[in-house]
């Protein structure tokens, strides 16, 4: 007959602006550890089951969009709406079709490249205060702390940053020149930056909360799945960048891109990548995990 005890222990903790800059997500974080020892006659398998736990999300206004942020992802979708007209208008006016497709391809190509880049540097380098950007490598590191978190985040909240940013390389294209072509690659390449967060969003959630219509463009790779996402949440946490359509990821983790770009850096500037810490530390992500061993 078997023995079986059984320890719980339940720990409940807020993390607060007392701790560094970059273990700061105002959330209230439960962590659940169980282990169960066995005494038995017979030699058993055992088996690792895990269980994942979201916490409570506390009313924390970080989430929420402001009017500042409706403004610049109302500016941002214009800007690409006014290119993407000049494209079709040019391609009426011209009859001419095929190179501003082949551009549009292009720039969605080249945008999801470029997320890859864009999500590794800030993964890995700066921090809160680091000058233009370091409002998103916060966001970033408070990420991989707590992925499930960016689901939470209002539309405009989570889009502002790269909706600014978009407006203000876009706009001067829309203003100084009306070539359709041109176009056709800068209207495809903004929106999918502009919308990276979100179709980001989406990779974290299941199919079942999501639009038909999103999960068929998952489905299709067009853009990026939860299945093409979720290895760049689990150790070392050091590929799988890029969050447009994916499609860069296996090429640039398969050729240790990343890896060698680290290692000019560290070369030349002396600075190491976050992704080169134990994979345990605490800007990695916490997954809240019930860990049992427990009788098949």
């Amino acid at each position: 007959m078997a023995v079986v005890p059984l320890q719980t222990k339940h720990t409940l903790c807020r993390i607060t602006n007392d701790n560094p800059t970059i273990h700061r997500p105002s959330l209230l974080r439960l962590r659940v550890t169980c282990s169960v020892t066995t005494t038995t006659t017979k030699s058993r398998p055992n088996r690792e089951k895990l269980v994942f736990v979201n916490p409570p999300l506390s009313n924390d206004t970080s989430f929420q969009s402001t009017w500042s942020h409706r403004f610049w992802v109302s500016a941002g979708c214009t800007t690409v709406f006014v290119s993407f007209a000049k494209s079709i208008i040019g391609g009426f006016g011209s009859n001419l079709w095929l190179e501003p497709a082949l551009a549009g391809f292009a720039g969605y190509i080249l945008a999801d490249l470029g997320s890859g880049v864009y999500h590794w540097a800030t993964d890995n380098y700066g921090d809160g205060s680091t000058p233009l950007v370091g409002t998103h490598v916060q966001d970033s590191l408070d990420h991989h702390e707590c992925p499930w978190t960016i689901t939470e985040r209002q539309f405009a909240n989570n889009l502002h940053f790269l909706a600014r940013g978009t407006t203000l390389m876009v706009l001067p294209l829309d203003l100084a020149f009306d070539d359709h072509v041109l176009h056709g690659f800068v209207s495809t390449f903004a929106f999918c930056v502009l919308f990276c967060q979100q179709f980001h969003v989406w990779a974290h959630e299941t199919k079942s909360t999501l639009p038909p219509l999103v999960v068929a463009l998952q489905d299709t790779g067009l853009i990026v799945s939860r299945s093409r996402h979720v290895e760049h949440h689990r150790a070392p946490y050091n590929n799988n960048y890029c969050v447009v359509s994916g499609v860069w990821n296996k090429c640039l983790d398969e050729s240790n891109f990343f890896e060698a770009l680290e290692m000019v850096l560290y070369f030349k500037l002396g600075v190491k990548p976050r992704s080169w810490t134990d994979p345990n530390s605490p800007w990695s992500e916490e997954t809240n995990i019930s860990k049992c061993e427990h009788l098949i």
